[in-house]
């Protein structure tokens, strides 16, 4: 999606080492017009798996998910990294490294949420090693609801998480894929 990956060059943060900070669009501050504008486009590409339920990690997932979920007129659900005591005793719960904090962090989602049959549409900031999407496949799985699609915003090609995603069969898009990133620049895939 070219909007977006005019924006990345104009305002994303090569830090080296395969980190690319978008705080000012994405990952701290939010630009709702081009949110919007990467949920319709993930709506209309994922139309027709027939989703009915988003579902991403907390926290830059969500106002993608949030704005994909708007364009198909489904629910969106959030797992969750931290238990809150509203939540009942009994989750769906996995772990998964996260790849800027350096640790492994929990991801949980109540059941009530999540439920056997649904057709469930992952969408996130990042694909990359493919670690918190394959997370949220396994929430998916053990709800017992069907993985349809599966989106990212930004896909770093270059550390192979769609090679580990593709086993699963469904559609998988990235709206933004950078095929190489040095110290200097960042190599968008045409």
């Amino acid at each position: 999606m070219q909007q977006l990956i005019d924006v990345i060059r104009k305002e994303g943060i090569n830090l080296g080492g395969g980190i690319l900070k978008v705080d000012s669009f994405i990952n701290h501050q939010v630009d709702p017009q081009l949110m919007e504008e990467c949920g319709r486009e993930f709506a209309r590409l994922f139309a027709p798996t027939q989703p009915s339920r988003v579902l991403t990690a907390e926290i830059s997932g969500i106002a993608p998910a949030l704005m994909t979920a708007k364009f198909l007129g489904v629910p969106v659900v959030y797992a969750r990294k931290r238990k809150p005591i509203t939540m009942p005793d009994t989750v769906y719960l996995t772990v998964a490294p996260s790849h800027t904090k350096g640790v492994m962090v929990d991801l949980i989602v109540s059941p009530e949420y999540l439920q056997p049959g649904e057709r469930v549409l992952i969408i996130d900031d990042f694909l990359a090693s493919g670690a918190t999407i394959n997370g949220l496949v396994r929430l998916t799985e053990a709800a017992g609801a069907t993985l349809v699609g599966i989106g990212a915003l930004i896909e770093k090609e270059f550390e192979g998480g769609r090679a580990k995603l593709e086993p699963l069969g469904v559609p998988i898009h990235s709206l933004a894929c950078i095929s190489a990133m040095d110290e200097q620049h960042i190599t968008f895939k045409e």
